[in-house]
């Protein structure tokens, strides 16, 4: 599938069918994430990937969306080095995750199967529930699975409102 319109068809799916998703697939998800670039090529990250029905309950109370828990897959995506700030004074694992897990979503609609990112949860709920250490941070978490839903209309700003030639202009 073209690029240009697997971005147009990548939608944040809330419904799930209880189809599991092939390995195969699964497995080209996250090797889009692992070709995703980092800073200085630091790949500080991990991703845990959740299928146990009871864990991905849990993870859905702590995200207080109970539709994360329908999909069959939650991929959930934690920065290792939290405390890396870039010279720009942006935390590096806030761009790295970005870039790895988009490539997910992108790859994810490319083979058929629906995601949704989710970055309001409860971060100490959720690295108990996976006994992720304190010292690393949880940036999202994807639940993955077939849609159960249609692709919903996209509300988008135009061009005209979002770019600024040369020089920023506050409107």
């Amino acid at each position: 599938m073209d690029i240009f319109k697997v971005i147009q068809k990548r939608f944040s799916c809330r419904k799930y069918k209880s189809q599991p998703v092939e390995e195969e697939k699964l497995i080209k998800v996250l090797e889009a994430a692992r070709l995703a670039p980092s800073a200085h090529n630091a790949q500080d990250w991990k991703f845990v990937v959740v299928r146990n029905e009871t864990t991905r309950r849990q993870l859905g109370e702590a995200t207080g969306q109970p539709f994360v828990a329908e999909a069959p897959v939650i991929i959930v995506a934690v920065a290792l080095d939290p405390e890396h700030i870039l010279s720009s004074e942006v935390p590096a694992y806030a761009l790295n995750l970005a870039i790895a897990v988009d490539h997910m979503t992108l790859a994810a609609t490319g083979l058929g199967l629906a995601t949704c990112w989710i970055g309001a949860f409860d971060q100490q709920e959720v690295k108990r529930i996976l006994e992720i250490p304190e010292k690393y941070k949880v940036v999202a978490l994807l639940p993955l699975g077939y849609p159960a839903q249609p692709e919903g209309k996209k509300l988008r700003k135009s061009l005209e409102e979002i770019i600024c030639w040369e020089k920023f202009e506050d409107d």
